[in-house]
């Protein structure tokens, strides 16, 4: 019982930490804030179908991101729980569809829509950017897509023949 803890506090960790890193890194081309956003960390948003550690460790590398990378206060929070509603969304649909092929598709969506219906409010009230909420929603989705849903796909697709050694558990 206490391997199954330590394995969920490790992995939970080391994606916290992957994720920091490719934000800090992508950040530094400007892509990881502001009207157009390609975090590449959002492909992390997969995991969850692979380790239920998954959902804090996002939320936890979003949360740390946000904060090295000088996010607005409400930024901070709000970003961080559209990426943990994301998460819980994508480990619901993997639990729930048994790690189905049909699951392996539709994990990418949660965190593509969280962020989508969240961000271009931080965006227009936080940030104050000029342009509307439904713009807001395009670039935002946009990024999302290219982000969680192509390059998310590409990573789950890539770990799924070795996710049981990786995760130390049935994928």
């Amino acid at each position: 019982m206490r391997n199954k803890k330590v394995l969920f506090m490790v992995q939970a960790a080391m994606i916290a930490a992957i994720y920091v890193v490719l934000t800090v890194f992508i950040n530094a081309f400007n892509l990881a804030s502001g009207a157009i956003q390609i975090r590449i960390s959002e492909a992390l948003t997969v995991l969850p179908f692979f380790t239920p550690a998954a959902v804090p460790g996002l939320f936890l590398g979003c949360l740390i991101s946000n904060l090295v990378t000088g996010c607005a206060p409400w930024d901070v929070l709000f970003g961080s729980l559209a990426t943990l509603l994301g998460a819980l969304g994508s480990w619901f649909i993997a639990v729930r569809l048994k790690h189905s092929e049909t699951s392996r598709i539709l994990v990418t969506i949660p965190p593509i829509v969280a962020n989508t219906l969240i961000i271009p409010f931080v965006l227009a009230y936080v940030y104050q950017l000029e342009g509307t909420i439904p713009f807001f929603m395009l670039t935002v989705g946009a990024g999302e897509l290219i982000s969680c849903g192509i390059l998310g796909f590409i990573l789950l697709t890539a770990l799924h023949p070795v996710a049981p050694k990786i995760f130390g558990m049935e994928s």
